[in-house]
């Protein structure tokens, strides 16, 4: 066990905020559940969906698919939750559904018969499926799936072992440009994801594409003798790696014919029932941030034009209507998911219901939805209070929230509030959007601590949505502050690049001005100040705590400490260097360390604990030890915390997500003061 979640679990038993059982503990996370890929059937008078929650015992996720009519009746289990499951898809007629389920390690494809509830495994695979596509006739279901490939290796003439020797484990040999991926338990292995065809009724699935490439979405096109897929096929793939173009895939000779031809990503297309064919893309022209842009072509890929020049988001989930004469698309704006109807002349028109809430641990945008035939809608939404429900919109735009999964546990703890804000950041008064958790029995003639939260990315957006570290930190009697700075998404392309070549930078002063705006209001103890966040979360705690000593403690998790070394030992080494920089480091060298924390170390006196998992690609654990090895050489109070297993999302596991809120708290208690009453 963590000796410090013993310790927080320990002391704040006996705290002020821990006296009153009805405040959120940190034991409930493994309560805490969600709705997730909302599949709404053709006729729009069912929905499946993908019911998650956590394990106690095993630490993990458990997963199951549930049934409910659109009217909040006939609420049931399709699945027992003994195996994970995800990826629910109606068939065509609305008859079956299609799913991922596993067992014994591996991940096959089911079908079940709606009427009956007969259950069928179709498939026998050694790799885990995914990407399921029923064809337009319900005959056929498309797949994706990992084929592996030879390694050419070297042929290395070693002599022979004697008997009984031991000499180690083998060399690992690597010639590949992305050679290792976060998430993946270390090095890639050789080969490509490939397309797969199996009969709906089960039997032998048969491989369509072949070599190396990048797959980025399907669809099926009417007719059902091809797929249209969003692919990479250039020869230098690995250093080019976003520039994918949209393809038809002849299913009889597996022949790709090209159908879009410009540098940058054209991806997840969808098929109308006439064959026009919508994607989604950009001029690729090396900007931090790019936003994705709604484009529709003929079938034979003539006539591309973009639907929505003026819409200044960026396009997400995209699917036809049933007509063929709109599209339906989500998108995110200010934080909070958005679904609306586009014709094709371009008119928009936004439909009711807010979509998000799908991460538990942060308040990050995020969800998911799908369309009937006939126009109605689920989608999945959170609260700022509750974490992501089932909700159904009808035709004529009508709301009605189908689930309440948390409300036997969450409607009996008083949980911080959250209050939206806005304000002007002190650099150049560009508007900030933020929101201020305050804790349980808030009483706004008292001061209180601050945590400023900061999210990662930077291209990201937080959202009025449920978070368990901030409620868990409310619970401690801390306010939080978390807001959206500049480079922040869902706020336009100007916006987002306003860290172009200059991040970390001025959103330093976007943060500084919101801990002002609340410290101005009177509830803050501004002695009591703590900053933390995680990945580009911790690149500006990191900064922050090298540009002023306000903070009395700090939290630096998974962070980015010096650029040079981080483009070239981060699993994106096709990209950072080209998108976040005006060149690689050896052309560059100032501008690299002008924009790294590392820079400001010898004003840091803050202290500062920093927490990475040991098994994080992404900002690689040598990113912090660099850091606390400085910190250590000069003489500032530091700690590092080593997360065994863990890659880039540390909190993937429950037990993780509440080991590392009790860290910080841990941390942030040893330096924090009592509460007092605030002089009016």
């Amino acid at each position: 066990m963590r000796p410090l979640l013993i310790l927080f679990l320990v002391a704040g038993l006996s705290s002020q905020a821990f006296a009153q059982s009805e405040v959120f503990r940190p034991r409930d996370v493994f309560e805490l559940e969600r709705a997730n890929d909302p599949q709404i059937s053709p006729d729009g008078s069912r929905v499946v969906y993908v019911r998650t929650g956590f394990d106690v015992m095993t630490d993990g996720s458990r997963t199951a698919l549930w049934v409910i009519n659109a009217d909040g009746s006939g609420h049931r289990p399709l699945t027992d939750g003994t195996y994970g499951v995800s990826q629910p898809r109606w068939s065509p007629s609305g008859d079956r559904i299609a799913y991922i389920s596993g067992k014994d390690g591996r991940s096959q494809v089911y079908v079940r018969w709606m009427d009956t509830g007969d259950v069928a495994e179709l498939t026998d695979l050694e790799r885990g499926p995914s990407g399921l596509l029923w064809s337009p006739d319900g005959t056929q279901i498309a797949l994706t799936m990992f084929v592996p490939a030879a390694s050419p290796g070297l042929s290395v003439d070693m002599p022979a072992k004697p008997k009984g020797a031991d000499w180690g484990p083998d060399w690992k040999f690597v010639d590949e440009m992305n050679y290792r991926s976060d998430g993946r338990q270390g090095f890639v292995e050789a080969g490509a994801t490939q397309f797969f065809i199996i009969p709906a009724e089960g039997g032998t699935p048969r491989q369509i594409t072949f070599g190396p490439h990048y797959l980025r979405g399907a669809a099926w096109t009417p007719d059902g003798k091809a797929l249209i897929v969003g692919a990479n096929r250039r020869a230098d793939f690995e250093v080019e790696a976003r520039d994918s173009e949209v393809y038809r895939v002849d299913l009889a000779t597996g022949a790709f014919t090209q159908l879009t031809e410009r540098y940058g990503p054209d991806t997840g297309p969808a098929v109308s029932r006439d064959g026009r064919i919508a994607y989604r893309g950009y001029d690729d022209n090396y900007m931090g941030y790019m936003q994705n842009r709604l484009y529709v072509m003929e079938a034979d890929g003539s006539g591309s034009r973009e639907i929505l020049p003026d819409l200044d988001r960026s396009v997400g989930q995209m699917q036809w209507s049933a007509d063929g004469r709109s599209l339906l698309i989500g998108y995110t704006d200010e934080g909070m998911g958005r679904l609306a109807k586009v014709s094709l002349d371009g008119d928009l028109e936004t439909l009711p219901g807010n979509v998000g809430g799908s991460s538990i641990s942060r308040p990050y945008s995020g969800g998911s939805s799908s369309f009937a035939r006939t126009g109605a809608y689920a989608f999945t939404s959170g609260t700022p209070t509750r974490p992501a429900d089932l909700w159904y919109g009808s035709p004529r735009g009508e709301l009605r929230q189908l689930t309440f999964l948390n409300e036997d546990l969450l409607g009996s703890r008083s949980l911080g509030q959250v209050e939206e804000v806005w304000y002007e950041s002190s650099f150049d008064g560009e508007r900030i959007h933020g929101w201020v958790v305050t804790p349980p029995g808030f009483d706004p003639s008292r001061k209180y601590p601050l945590i400023l939260e900061i999210h990662g990315g930077p291209f990201s957006s937080y959202g009025p949505f449920f978070s368990a570290e901030n409620q868990l930190y409310a619970a401690k009697g801390y306010v939080v502050l978390y807001t959206n700075p500049r480079g922040s998404t869902s706020y336009g392309a100007d916006f987002g690049n306003l860290i172009h070549h200059a991040y970390p930078g001025n959103d330093y002063d976007d943060l500084m001005s919101g801990v002002d705006l609340l410290v101005d209001r009177g509830y803050i103890d501004e002695d009591q100040l703590f900053v933390t966040g995680g990945s580009g979360g911790g690149v500006l705690t990191s900064w922050i705590i090298g540009k002023t000593t306000r903070f009395r403690a700090a939290v630096v998790q998974k962070p980015v400490i010096n650029w040079y070394s981080f483009v070239l030992n981060s699993d994106g080494l096709a990209t950072f260097w080209k998108y976040w920089f005006p060149g690689p480091p050896w052309e560059h060298q100032e501008h690299y360390m002008a924009r790294s924390p590392i820079s400001l170390i010898g004003n840091v006196e803050t202290p500062t604990m920093l927490i990475t998992g040991e098994r994080d690609y992404r900002t690689p654990m040598s990113e912090s030890e660099q850091y606390y090895g400085a910190l250590k050489i000069k003489g500032v109070e530091a700690s590092l915390v080593r997360v065994p297993d863990a890659s880039h999302g540390i909190a993937s596991k429950p037990s993780n997500l509440i080991a590392k809120n009790s860290h910080v708290l841990a941390w942030f208690d040893k330096y924090r003061a009592t509460v007092v009453e605030a002089s009016r």
